[in-house]
Formats: structure tokens, sequence, C-alpha cells
């Protein structure tokens, strides 16, 4: 799996989002500009000792990343797909199927994925359900809720899934 980042602007975020790529073994993509530099003592602290294990790519911008990634399709069936999450959405992250090396979207925690790109691709916008009025969670959470999904639904490659037992003092 892989987390895309468009612009993102707070430190903790990006590197909490960080660690749970690492945890679960999943690629981060950054694409600039970044509202913090990379060497923020905040960026490292949330993303604590793992920041080291993550595997970053970097981009110039949108354009930048898109070029990159030219196997990426938003109609495709077997190709890696993007997703692009946004409150703006008419299906759900949990309406859709994920594969395996899809790439899921988020944008700056101040303005989201720019109205452009996503009326593009309406069919590949995915949205987390919330009650009433709430504008939208965290970013490092949400980022969490979609990615967990996702690998759910391709049988958690390579992830630990069960715990240890525990033992009873009788």
């Amino acid at each position: 799996m892989n987390i895309v980042l468009l612009e993102p602007e707070i430190p903790f975020n990006t590197g909490a989002i960080g660690r749970t790529c690492v945890a679960t073994d999943t690629a981060l993509h950054l694409i600039r500009p970044y509202g913090f530099i990379l060497s923020d003592r905040n960026l490292r602290r949330a993303g604590l000792d793992y920041w080291s294990k993550l595997k970053l790519t970097e981009y110039n911008n949108y354009e930048d990343f898109m070029e990159q990634h030219e196997g990426i399709d938003t109609d495709a069936v077997k190709a890696p797909r993007l997703w692009y999450a946004t409150t703006k959405a008419e299906q759900t992250y949990a309406d859709v199927t994920y594969g395996p090396d899809d790439y899921i979207m988020f944008g700056k925690e101040s303005a989201g994925i720019p109205e452009e790109i996503l009326a593009a691709h309406k069919e590949s916008c995915v949205r987390i359900p919330m009650y009433g009025d709430e504008r939208s969670l965290n970013l490092s959470n949400a980022a969490t809720v979609i990615l967990y999904e996702a690998l759910r639904q391709n049988s958690f490659p390579g992830l630990e899934t069960q715990g240890n037992s525990y033992k009873q003092n009788m």
C-alpha cells in the first residue's frame, strides 16, 4: 500500500502517519511544498525512532508525482489505483475495493485536495462518514482509518495478525 500526502502542513501529523506506514509496511509519498522541514523535531518526535525505517519518496508537486507514477489509474481494475480522500466524496472509504499496491492521497490539513483534482477524479474519491456538521478528522487519524480498511480487504499482507498469548497465574 501507499499513502500520499499532498502539501502536508503539520509536522506531527506527517510524523504520526510515517510511524503508521512503518508499522504496516506501507510506503509514504510526500508532495511539496511542506509546511515544515523534514528535520523538524516535532516530525521526528511523532515518528519516534521509526522514521529511519520509513519507505519515503518526495515529489516537487502533484504533476511530478503523477508523471513518476504513469501506471496509476483512477479507473484501473488490476493496476494500482489512486484514491483521493476528501470530505466531498459521495462514496465512503468502505464502499470501494482496494488493491494491494493502491495509493491513497490526502490533502493538506487546511484545505484538503484542490477542487480541480477532485472534480477530475470523482469516481476515485472516498470519504469517512462523520456525525452532523463536523468538518473532518485529524489527518493522521483519517489516514489510519482508510489504510487499515485497505489492508483488511487485502488480508493484512505481511502483518502479524495473531497477538501474544496471555499467561494467567492461578
